[in-house]
């Protein structure tokens, strides 16, 4: 069976009338905009105080719909792990990003979703990799070199940002993207902004207008080089593996489909690692110990300043690994993560019916003090293989879970520990006294001031 034949479109969901969700305890809020605003205004928060007014099962209304919010690890098994194929990603994401990144992964469904991701992961084998990592160690390593010639305070968020898109420029278009590279960047920066805009109609002067723009530049950039890097035929980037990769009959991805792949894959390498990375550094500033630890380890490698990294070296950075995960239990780049039952289901006693939007919240779940004691607490040591036995294993999803886990999973911890080695390898970060970052968690967290942190070279 070829792709073109398995269309995640053929599943029609409609959302269920308003009082069968009535048994279900919780609080609509005002007509029409619901909770929305007290949801923007603190999300975290909000789902904590319902947890504990309402228990792990509560109903809610939000950006215009009424759904049903599951909690803790056993929600998180049911609708991530999802053997019984009931829970539509496709039509949990389709109403954010299905005018900006129509058809990418997280918008697939079961058989479509699964030969879909077969013939992406080809681009992610061993192979591949190896000539991210050799492109990741070049450009975070000269990026890092102009940092530390301007010691003092730096506004971090804005320079990750940029470092993560021209990676993710060179790792999945590859380095001869040539002048356009500017153009394609900033179209991303647009579809992404956009993703997440108030106005949902691309209204004249609106940003929805200027992402549906960007994404027009990128469908035609795409089109155009997709035949060329055929014809080319060895390229090692992400961009020409899509443009060689099969599905399960022989046949080559079709143009939409790599478009479609592409600006998706692109948006969530992006957005996500410069969410991730930004936290990672905030927790460096705010626990010196932490930092000194892992400059340790970094130093352990035996790497010269212009030496390049191996996946052997990565294999042996398990501190910077488990500070890592620590920072993505405590600010998960994704902290909520929406689904659709294409079936009616029950879940702790209570019947939910198809079609209903139901979320769940790794941010809750990460926080929760019977799983994580003092959930607030920065502490890698959770993450050691003793500490995490016993643990359920949907207690820590910030890669999501079961069929949808995300595909880019051991390039995101590759980019991390290669920037780690650089930034560690050459700079020491602070806070100024009494300086408090003022995070922005939903929908993927950023700090509201760029994050303030003051650097000298080490």
């Amino acid at each position: 069976m070829s792709m073109q034949q398995v269309v995640s479109d053929t599943i029609r969901l409609t959302s269920p009338r308003r009082n069968s969700l009535t048994h279900i305890p919780g609080d609509e809020g005002w007509p029409i905009i619901g909770k929305t605003f007290e949801v923007l205004a603190d999300p975290k928060g909000h789902v904590e105080r319902n947890a504990k007014k309402y228990g792990h099962v509560y109903r809610s209304h939000m950006f215009g719909d009424v759904n049903v919010v599951l909690l803790g690890p056993e929600a998180n098994e049911l609708v991530l792990f999802d053997q019984a194929k009931l829970f539509s990603s496709a039509h949990g994401w389709g109403h954010i990003l299905n005018l900006l990144f129509p058809r990418g992964l997280m918008l697939l469904d079961f058989e479509e979703h699964r030969m879909h991701r077969k013939a992406l992961s080809v681009a992610f084998k061993a192979g591949p990799m190896k000539s991210y990592l050799a492109g990741l160690d070049r450009g975070i390593a000269a990026r890092i070199a102009q940092w530390k010639q301007r010691p003092g305070e730096m506004l971090f968020y804005p320079q990750i940002k940029q470092l993560t898109l021209d990676l993710a420029a060179t790792s999945f278009l590859g380095t001869e993207i040539g002048p356009e590279v500017d153009a394609i960047n900033r179209a991303f920066i647009d579809m992404v902004a956009a993703a997440v805009a108030p106005i949902r109609k691309p209204l004249p002067g609106t940003q929805m207008a200027r992402g549906v723009r960007g994404r027009q530049r990128i469908v035609a950039y795409f089109s155009v080089q997709i035949p060329l890097r055929r014809a080319k035929g060895d390229g090692d980037d992400l961009f020409s593996h899509l443009c060689r990769a099969t599905d399960d009959q022989g046949a080559l991805l079709s143009t939409q489909d790599i478009v479609d792949h592409m600006s998706f894959l692109m948006m969530a390498a992006h957005d996500t690692l410069t969410s991730s990375l930004t936290s990672f550094v905030a927790q460096l500033a705010a626990h010196p110990e932490w930092q000194q630890r892992l400059r340790a380890e970094v130093e352990s490698l035996g790497l010269a300043p212009d030496q390049a990294m191996s996946s052997e070296h990565l294999e042996k950075m398990k501190l910077t690994e488990m500070a890592f995960q620590e920072t993505l239990r405590l600010m998960p780049p994704v902290p909520s993560l929406p689904r659709r039952p294409v079936r009616d289901f029950t879940f702790k006693g209570y019947a939910i019916p198809a079609g209903t939007g139901v979320g769940i919240n790794p941010m809750f779940t990460h926080h929760m003090p019977e799983i994580w004691p003092e959930p607030e607490r920065f502490d890698p040591m959770r993450f050691t293989d003793e500490a995490q036995r016993g643990r359920h294993r949907f207690a820590w999803v910030p890669f999501g879970g079961g069929a949808h886990m995300c595909l880019g999973l051991h390039f995101a911890y590759m980019q991390a520990k290669c920037f780690a080695r650089h930034f560690l390898s050459n700079i020491e970060v602070s806070f100024a006294p009494g300086y408090r970052p003022d995070w922005q968690v939903w929908p993927i967290p950023k700090p509201r001031d760029g994050l303030k942190v003051m650097v000298k070279a080490v």
